[in-house]
């Protein structure tokens, strides 16, 4: 994390995935990650998957989309949390992968998801373009995987002195 904090994969423009259960602390490495690319005087723009997505598919309604995906592409590090949480029509898939393909070998992606790759299908259902996306997001970048366990349930927990382990619990 230390390495990353340093923001050399920014300056290269190289893609950033972290994977893991929810509670693990992906939107919180995400967001410090971001910050520190900011205070390093990067250009920075965080938001959610659907609201990229939806976003996309209104502008492209309102024949707005090569200004949208230009915007999106002045931006040194495009943070994207909650990727995978839920299934994108082919559209709004499309609409994201031109939005990473604009991106690609330029400027860094760094996402968030609570999904592996192999699971990527159901966010993504054409196969050839969950493919794309993948390979987009993993080329020459780095992919950290926070695990399994809840950070959240952990707290909750050892605030209200249960002691059971998540492995163990009904």
């Amino acid at each position: 994390m230390h390495t990353l904090a340093k923001c050399e994969w920014v300056k290269k423009g190289l893609p950033l995935c972290l994977i893991g259960d929810s509670g693990t602390g992906k939107s919180h490495l995400l967001i410090a990650l971001g910050t520190e690319a900011a205070m390093a005087g990067y250009r920075v723009k965080y938001t959610l998957a659907t609201k990229l997505v939806n976003e996309l598919v209104e502008a492209s309604d309102d024949k707005q989309l090569s200004k949208t995906i230009a915007r999106y592409g002045r931006v040194d590090l495009l943070c994207i949390d909650e990727l995978g949480y839920m299934e994108l029509d082919r559209r709004g898939a499309e609409l994201l992968f031109q939005v990473l393909t604009e991106r690609e070998e330029k400027a860094s992606v760094a996402i968030a998801s609570n999904e592996s790759f192999s699971g990527w299908t159901k966010t993504f259902t054409d196969p050839r373009l969950c493919a794309a996306i993948v390979d987009r997001l993993t080329f020459g970048g780095n992919i950290i995987e926070t695990g399994t366990e809840s950070f959240r349930l952990a707290q909750t927990r050892a605030r209200s002195g249960d002691t059971t382990t998540e492995s163990s619990a009904p």
